[in-house]
């Protein structure tokens, strides 16, 4: 045990938390172990001795490494190693980014490396929480320049009450799912899903969040005080002065002009002259400057848009600080797809669609988790065109991940469960033009997608993405409705809020500042219901219900159970029997081990699933005087009858007298063996099955 090593413990959530530091890793900058239960997460935090040579923005990166060996799994595939990070992965090394990239200083451009390791899970309590927690914990005792510390939970809403890091059990029940980060002061970071809950449920569990952050910050600040090291001296990066005041001269008046453009394109033109005619102008004067310079006008521009929204209630393109972009709509743009939606708002265009499949085709999962599989899957694609770039097509960024992420968990709560709709369903949404929001525009084009794919869901959703402007000196706010690019760009927040006409469905927050307090947050939220409501309502207009019936190429699937017992005879030895029964039909099964089938058929005609479905219940089954079978002729004797397979190794007889009202000389006039056949059983007894035929079926 070495000489450094400390312990301290909390409460999280009532469970207790352990905090180690000093014994692993002791050549990173920052360094702890977090325990809760039998959950274990490494946080290291290293950072490069000088910056990374042209850098213009602040290097950070965040991995969330999932170990299978802490749910005492083997990887999959060949390898059988870690490869890629899982989605899950990704998302929760997005989690830890969020609160933390705020309180790094500006004008740091060394590279800072955060890396949190789950080491042991148990799957009741989940590591995320504490791998958030732990990088403040390892960036506050390294000598990593940073403000905070941070704090961070998930919180519940069980029975009407708020539960800290809920577990499996209350996660179940819970409405809310919901990520919460943030400093002893304000608010950094929301991440949430949520089954249609009110403005205030959700209010209401942020600001209880908020209050077991401030005790892990305190709990922190104490670790740090007792084992930090001073935070290193170090020169950061900034506009000279006299560069910056002899740009800003020469260029304010110019570059209000520019400004005073509402159309993008052309103010967007206009601003790249005035960038063209400064860098002219003052190379002899500042050669070698030419980032400091255009620097000098980014920061000039930035205070010029901020000053017009906040002073005069003027936006970029001449809204009002509540006004949404003009919508426009359409569905039904694909013939061959089975539900296809394009979502316009302003310059931001979403082409989503909607891809239904059998539950077979679900996406099976590899995580931690005891999650296994995802019925429901959405995911964007934001190609380099969408925003005029000549750029080649990559693999999904983790901003990609994140926005079908939060798509997904907006329209979750309203998509049937698989007992109403028994399919697999697959969103893509491939962002066309981009202009600030693409991911709540997603959302909208989804619902309608859904909707014209016929997939009855519980109620329509629709997202709004706010925006904030504050004023650090005078306190002064401004929170704008529908934010496009250059106001996320050069604004202070990134609020989107999904839901129906009834309540939330999904929150992201991200923040720039150090944090929002609880009356920008109860303004935002309020202000983004009223902007969801009316974008519902431009999408209702369009299509205001689920389609009726299914598209023809969709496949038809009808569900029923069986008992487990007789699942084996159902598919019997190495798959014979129901692949013989698919051979016949044409059909897909799907068999769960709880007993559910579902039988997919492609094309309007059923008639080949209802004779799988006949073939079936045959099999898992005992028969019953009355019931009705479909099967297959396969003996005959003349004067006597002709033998049914009603399933395999089973069968019964028609007696020649029960072919026909009228009378029959040879089973040979009306049978032949092969015809395919439905019979009613009349009788059951020791020699046998007595059937009668109802119908000689084509095929």
């Amino acid at each position: 045990m070495t000489e450094t090593f400390r312990q301290f413990e909390t409460e999280v959530g009532g469970r207790k938390v352990v905090v180690e530091t000093g014994k692993y890793a002791q050549q990173a900058n920052g360094s702890c172990v977090v325990r809760c239960g039998d959950t274990v997460v490494m946080v290291n935090v290293t950072m490069s001795e000088t910056p990374r040579e042209g850098m213009d923005f602040f290097p950070l990166q965040v991995d969330f490494e999932e170990k299978m060996y802490a749910v005492g799994k083997i990887p999959g595939g060949f390898k059988k190693r870690e490869g890629r990070a899982s989605d899950k992965g990704i998302l929760t090394s997005r989690l830890i980014d969020r609160p933390i990239r705020p309180l790094f200083p500006k004008g740091l451009y060394n590279d800072v490396v955060v890396v949190a390791t789950a080491l042991s899970v148990d799957t009741n309590i989940p590591p995320e929480p504490f791998a958030m927690m732990g990088s403040s914990v390892a960036l506050s005792i390294s000598d990593i320049p940073w403000a905070g510390p941070t704090g961070s939970v998930q919180v519940g809403m069980v029975d009407g009450k708020y539960v800290i890091n809920p577990d499996n059990a209350q996660r179940e029940k819970s409405t809310i799912a919901l990520s919460l980060a943030g400093t002893k002061d304000a608010i950094m970071m929301v991440e949430a899903g949520a089954k249609e809950v009110s403005d205030e449920d959700m209010v209401g569990a942020i600001l209880f969040g908020h209050e077991e952050i401030k005790k892990q910050c305190a709990f922190i600040e104490k670790i740090q005080k007792e084992v930090g090291k001073p935070k290193r001296e170090m020169e950061l990066y900034h506009v000279p002065a006299d560069l910056d005041a002899a740009v800003r001269a020469y260029a304010s008046d110019m570059l209000d002009k520019a400004l005073e453009e509402f159309d993008r394109q052309a103010r967007e033109e206009k601003q790249d002259e005035v960038e063209k005619n400064v860098l002219e102008h003052f190379a002899d004067v500042y050669p070698d400057k030419k980032r400091e310079i255009k620097d000098s006008l980014y920061y000039m521009t930035k205070e010029k848009v901020r000053a017009k929204i906040l002073d005069k209630g003027i936006r970029p393109d001449g809204r009002k600080l509540t006004e949404i972009r003009p919508i426009w709509c359409e569905v039904g743009v694909l013939p061959r797809v089975h539900g296809s939606a394009v979502f316009t708002r302003g310059q931001t265009q979403a082409l989503t669609t909607c891809t239904l499949g059998t539950l077979s085709e679900v996406q099976k999962l590899d995580g931690l988790d005891d999650e296994t599989a995802n019925r429901y899957m959405h995911q964007y694609n934001f190609p380099g065109y969408s925003t005029g770039e000549a750029k080649a097509l990559r693999s999904p960024s983790r901003r990609e991940i994140g926005h079908g992420a939060l798509a997904e968990r907006a329209l979750e709560p309203v998509v049937p469960n698989e007992d109403e709709f028994p399919y697999a369903i697959r969103m893509v949404s491939d962002i066309l033009s981009s202009n600030g929001s693409t991911s709540q525009a997603s959302v909208c084009g989804s619902t309608l997608a859904l909707m014209d794919a016929g997939v009855p869901i519980k109620a329509p959703v629709a997202g709004c993405a706010m925006g904030l402007i504050k004023d650090a000196e005078s306190g002064r706010v401004a929170i704008l409705t529908d934010i496009q690019g250059l106001e996320d760009f050069l604004g202070d927040m990134d609020f989107k809020v999904a839901g129906t006409e009834n309540g939330i469905t999904a929150i992201q927050m991200d923040i720039k500042i150090k944090g929002i307090d609880e009356a920008i947050l109860r303004k935002a939220i309020a202000q983004a219901n009223d902007g969801r409501q009316f974008i519902l309502h431009k999408m209702l207009d369009v299509l205001p219900a689920p389609r009726k019936e299914l598209s023809k190429y969709a496949p038809k699937i009808i569900s029923f159970n069986i008992d487990p017992e007789k699942i084996r005879e159902v598919i019997g030895s190495g798959g014979k029997v129901i692949n013989k029964i698919i051979e016949e039909t044409g059909v897909k099964i799907d068999i769960d081990d709880d007993g559910k089938v579902c039988i997919a058929t492609y094309g309007e005609n059923l008639e080949n699933a209802e004779r799988a479905k006949a073939i079936i219940l045959s099999i898992a089954r005992d028969p019953e005087v009355g019931d009705m079978f479909i099967g297959s002729v396969v003996r005959i004797l003349s004067k006597v009858g002709a033998f049914v397979e009603l399933a395999p190794g089973k069968d019964g007889m028609i007696h020649i007298s029960r072919l026909s009202d009228k009378r029959v000389n040879s089973v040979e006039d009306v049978l032949s063996i092969g015809d395919t056949v439905k019979v009613e059983i009349i009788k059951i007894g020791e020699k046998g099955i007595d059937l009668k035929l109802l119908e000689k079926m084509e095929g």
